[in-house]
């Protein structure tokens, strides 16, 4: 019968495995506080990456440089030109005589929109006629295009409106009153990309952090000669796994705080779902992480070998596949099925749920269990490659 202490006396199997584990995650604990390195990449890199991508990566609109062509030159189209450029998000950079000066511009990418304002546009308003304005785009990249052409149009309009509502005043009243649109805009009133953006890096920083930390421990010792000394002992397989694993797993917890606190103080990204949430599918996802870096790991002979598997498998799916910056959704069927495979791709949806949203498990159930599968089938696997490469 296995109880806490045998009947002899000595400690029985229970807590000789509980000490042997706690003593792995010691001596593992000892070497990463003794490695600066270690510890750079465990708690400054996140800093680092939060700071240079939170800030040097924006998806508002500034300065898009814009080309007019002003057929009109009267004051009706200085006006329209003006109203383009009043609101920060364009920068006028050229005036070329006709359109087809605005194909140079685009070609050596000088210019990323463009309107043209046709010849009699000012006697045209005076008679109260509708008069169409071209807007051109560089359809190279799409999703600037949308953006660009959604603010365009959106100012074209209210000039539109402003000299329509002008020349009905003038008139005494009485005309047609211009169209109002009102739009409400849900969890991110104002726009800003850091609230979209913080969150899946968050998920992306932990998902590469994790990975790489964890791929480098067996591989570590493997190369050093220490597994074998290792497997001399009374230390079995799943001690030495799991000894491994508690340091790691708490430092992404502390990860997880730090770059959480992080963003929401720096960046102002709200929290607005539950904390225990948050902190449930955060573990589910470190362990996922875990266990892939382990698993990585234990099938790499050498820390280079680990640490370009380990690069190779997080920091491409983590940022290409997860929805951090191009939707799920929007992708072709294959890659939708191959970004189901990477647990960045549910943690994204979770993060951006909680915080943003304020969801729930009753909305984001699938994700959790999602991370719940992928954690435990990378953590059984790992522990059974580490079996076969230890034999």
């Amino acid at each position: 019968m296995d109880t806490d202490r045998a009947r002899d006396g000595r400690p029985g199997r229970g807590m000789r495995f509980l000490r042997r584990t706690m003593a792995m995650a010691g001596k593992e604990s000892l070497h990463v506080m003794r490695d600066p390195r270690t510890l750079y990449l465990a708690l400054g890199m996140p800093v680092v990456l939060l700071v240079i991508f939170g800030f040097g990566v924006s998806f508002d609109m500034n300065d898009v440089p814009l080309a007019v062509v002003d057929q009109d030159q009267t004051p009706a189209s200085r006006s329209l030109v003006a109203s383009l450029g009043g609101g920060g998000e364009f920068e006028v950079v050229a005036r070329p005589g006709d359109a087809r000066g605005v194909d140079r511009l685009f070609r050596t990418r000088e210019a990323s929109a463009a309107v043209v304002i046709p010849a009699g546009m000012q006697a045209a308003w005076d008679r109260g006629e509708r008069v169409p304005v071209q807007v051109l785009l560089d359809g190279s990249d799409g999703t600037s295009a949308s953006n660009v052409l959604g603010t365009a149009v959106g100012a074209i309009q209210a000039e539109s409106s402003r000299r329509l509502a002008e020349r009905t005043l003038g008139q005494g009243g009485g005309g047609a009153r211009p169209l109002s649109a009102r739009v409400r805009l849900l969890f991110n009133p104002a726009l800003r990309s850091a609230v979209f953006f913080v969150p899946g890096l968050i998920a992306y920083i932990l998902y590469i952090v994790g990975v790489l930390l964890t791929a480098l421990t067996v591989a570590r010792e493997n190369e050093r000669g220490n597994l074998e000394q290792l497997f001399a002992t009374p230390v079995g397989r799943v001690e030495v796994l799991l000894g491994k694993l508690l340091p790691y797993l708490a430092i992404g917890v502390v990860q997880a705080l730090l770059v959480l606190a992080f963003g929401m103080v720096v960046f102002d990204v709200p929290l607005r779902g539950s904390v225990a949430v948050l902190g449930l599918g955060t573990m589910l996802f470190l362990f996922g992480a875990l266990g892939q870096g382990l698993f990585i790991s234990a099938i790499t002979g050498s820390q280079q070998v680990a640490t370009q598997a380990g690069a190779l498998s997080s920091l491409l799916p983590g940022i290409l596949l997860s929805g951090f910056v191009i939707p799920v959704e929007t992708m072709p069927r294959v890659l939708q099925w191959i970004a189901s495979l990477f647990p960045a791709r549910y943690f994204v949806t979770i993060l951006r749920g909680v915080m943003l949203k304020g969801n729930g498990l009753d909305v984001l159930w699938r994700e959790f269990v999602a991370l719940g599968i992928f954690s435990v089938v990378a953590m059984t696997v790992a522990t059974m490659k580490f079996k076969r490469g230890g034999s």
